[in-house]
């Protein structure tokens, strides 16, 4: 959430815990009968008391080239090779042309050289077996790797809510 959205929490006393070192103190205006200045710490992880909304963290998270990559590692799925994120494409696996749909279990990152190789086919058809199978992330995941200014307080909270699932690449 946005820090203007926890102070509303703060203010209205609708937190119900925290967690991590205060991150942010915010000053407000000044109290006309005891002349003091309001001020409130913010902290890293802030939950509201019955306050969520079910659009806040959807589960399903946006399909975008960005995130994708990042899901992949910036890894080319059929040859291994790492490269950086304009020499790569969004392959789909069953093609679009034979039905394959534009979602998260049907994309994976290919290099252009690949992607190319494999062209309006399967893998399987290509010869080019896939290295991970693709799978949608969770809204935790998708957090971790779309936020570069995660802070600790909130990366430790993040990863305890990592789905537990067996290692992607074999």
């Amino acid at each position: 959430m946005h820090w203007q959205d926890a102070v509303c929490l703060y203010v209205r006393g609708a937190v119900a815990w925290t967690l991590g070192d205060p991150c942010l103190t915010v000053h407000g205006g000044t109290n006309r009968l005891s002349g003091e200045q309001s001020i409130i710490q913010l902290h890293p992880i802030v939950a509201g008391r019955s306050h969520a909304r079910s659009t806040g963290l959807s589960p399903s998270p946006a399909l975008t080239n960005t995130a994708l990559f990042a899901r992949d590692a910036n890894l080319c799925l059929y040859c291994g090779r790492e490269f950086g994120r304009h020499s790569l494409t969004r392959d789909h696996v069953v093609p679009v042309s034979r039905g394959g749909r534009d979602i998260w279990e049907n994309v994976v990152c290919a290099c252009f050289h690949c992607n190319s190789r494999k062209g309006g086919r399967t893998p399987q058809q290509a010869g080019m077996p896939l290295l991970a199978v693709p799978y949608r992330p969770s809204w935790v995941e998708h957090l971790i790797l779309s936020n570069r200014h995660i802070l600790a307080d909130q990366m430790a909270f993040l990863k305890h809510h990592l789905p537990k699932r067996p290692p992607r690449l074999s």
